[in-house]
């Protein structure tokens, strides 16, 4: 259930239609998703996400596709935000993640989650070692 309705024919709206129109043309795809469905009802929200999105999802940098979609799998799931867990697996899936590297995926996403509890439930000091400012 959503907070915000549906912008009924969004695309009414130029700004809205420029951007949907970008992420066609992007994603070489006609499919618009929900979620900027739904951020249609803000042009200033829809064109500065969709901004930032494009500029670190589908901008060739450092990171390879396939590896940016699994970190956004593993951020999206400590969240909660299951809405984004589906999307951002279909789009790993759609770069190539195998069911093996789904399933390692998971079972990083699972440790990490319980040495992160650990580590905050005992507040392990951080060592020295691990310190940017400490090395030379």
């Amino acid at each position: 259930m959503s907070t915000v309705s549906k912008t009924q024919d969004p695309e009414t709206n130029p700004r809205v239609k420029a951007v949907f129109d970008d992420i066609r043309a992007t994603r070489k795809s006609d499919f618009i998703n929900n979620m900027w469905l739904y951020l249609a009802f803000d042009a200033d929200l829809l064109e500065k996400t969709w901004g930032e999105v494009k500029a670190v999802m589908a901008t060739p940098s450092a990171l390879d596709p396939l590896t940016k979609e699994l970190l956004y799998i593993a951020v999206s799931v400590t969240n909660g935000c299951s809405y984004c867990a589906h999307s951002h697996t279909a789009a790993a899936k759609s770069k190539g993640m195998t069911d093996e590297q789904h399933a390692d995926l998971v079972r990083v996403i699972s440790l990490a989650a319980k040495t992160n509890q650990l580590a905050t439930a005992l507040q392990v000091p951080v060592d020295t070692v691990f310190d940017a400012d400490q090395k030379s």
